[in-house]
């Protein structure tokens, strides 16, 4: 059976600036299956990641690169 392609919608808070977005987008483009993410920025809020894969990924994937783009970003729902 082959995978779906799927698109998912998140919350990531803590994001401020275009840097920030870039980081994310690097970081979660990064994980395997991940074919794109897109950051939409709400400064002081949460921000909305749009995010294309190739089949299911683990939430717990999308938390940790989030977090590794920088320590003080956090996935949340939307």
């Amino acid at each position: 059976m082959t995978a779906q392609p799927t698109t998912t919608v998140h919350g990531v808070t803590g994001l401020t600036c275009g840097h920030c977005v870039n980081a994310v987008t690097e970081e979660v483009e990064a994980i395997d299956g991940v074919t794109s993410a897109q950051v939409e920025l709400v400064v002081g809020g949460t921000s909305r990641l749009t995010v294309a894969t190739e089949g299911p990924v683990a939430r717990e994937d999308l938390a940790a690169a989030i977090t590794e783009a920088g320590e003080s970003y956090a996935l949340t729902d939307i």
